[in-house]
């Protein structure tokens, strides 16, 4: 019955272990389409900017309230990957008539 138990544990800890060893992408992206919105309007505008902020927040990822570390990487990481995905957003609304999707990155490691 105790090589029963032991083994039964020993199953248990193996299934839990591969969820545990799994990293992340080393850079997670996200691809923001914006063949639908007029960017000649603020509206397509706006519509574009909220795309990739959804974008953005979903490439740096989340992480739980108590990993404060892991809060300011994120943090970081929406901060710079924003800037980065704004830059590209400049330049296609400049150049409203290309349909070109925009790919955005996570920045971290």
């Amino acid at each position: 019955m105790k090589k029963l138990l032991i083994l039964a544990a020993l199953t248990a800890a193996s299934f839990g272990q591969p969820a545990l060893a799994r990293s992340a992408p080393a850079n997670p992206s996200a691809t923001v389409q914006h063949s639908d919105l007029d960017l000649r309007t603020d509206a397509g505008a706006r519509a574009l900017k909220h795309r990739i902020w959804r974008a953005v927040v979903a490439v740096c990822g989340t992480t739980s309230d108590f990993d404060l570390e892991g809060k300011n990487d994120i943090q970081n990481c929406r901060r710079d990957t924003l800037a980065l995905a704004s830059a590209q957003a400049e330049v296609v609304v400049a150049n409203a008539a290309t349909a070109q999707p925009i790919r955005i990155s996570s920045i971290r490691n």
